[in-house]
């Protein structure tokens, strides 16, 4: 199956057309990665949480076992000490939260940016390439078969009228000479079809 065209013009065509999808898509994705760093950027209050909460929560464990050494009132400091510390490590969870939820935001916001406008520049651009592969594909095949070049000739006459001015009519005209199966007016007709296609003929 070929990938471009024998033509020049339409295999430039091509080559420009594949460059562009492929800047596109990068483009793309480097938005869509710079986006997601802004958007993690706004985790950093979450991490500052976290870090207070743990360090919140450590020292009022350490101070609530030192507490606890204390004669005779000890245990009396240690409990109130013990519950600030747990209220350091709700701090250090939410903080953990925040930066949980700023990823999957980040993460869902990133794919989206890449895979939706990626998708729609495939459908764009490797469809209609597709297709051509395609067609391009059964045009040479039926070339080859007997009687091949007579059905490109008739597909020529079918088509768009405009591109059967470049080739000179014959007395009675392309359809009546493709009726005779006059050799030269074959031979034209299907090299349009396959100019058309973007094959070379011969």
């Amino acid at each position: 199956m070929r990938l471009y065209a024998q033509t020049p013009a339409r295999r430039t065509r091509q080559l420009v057309a594949d460059l562009i999808a492929l800047l596109l898509i990068a483009t793309t994705v480097a938005f869509a990665l710079t986006v997601r760093h802004a958007i993690l950027a706004l985790a950093e209050p979450g991490r500052k949480a976290q870090s207070a909460g743990d360090s919140l929560a450590s020292s009022l464990d350490r101070a609530g076992d030192a507490a606890s050494k204390v004669p005779l009132v000890g245990n009396s400091l240690k409990t109130p000490l013990k519950s600030a510390a747990g209220s350091g490590t709700a701090l250090s969870d939410a903080g953990q939260s925040l930066q949980d939820t700023v990823g999957q935001v980040a993460t869902l916001t990133t794919l989206a940016l890449i895979l939706l406008p990626t998708a729609l520049i495939l459908v764009v651009w490797l469809v209609p390439r597709l297709l051509w592969m395609r067609r391009t594909a059964t045009t040479g095949r039926l070339l080859d078969t007997p009687g091949g070049a007579d059905l490109l000739a008739l597909r020529a006459l079918t088509g768009p009228q405009r591109p059967l001015t470049t080739i000179p009519a014959p007395p009675g005209g392309l359809a009546d000479a493709w009726r005779r199966r006059d050799p030269d007016t074959i031979e034209h007709l299907s090299a349009l079809t396959l100019r058309q296609a973007g094959l070379r003929a011969g």
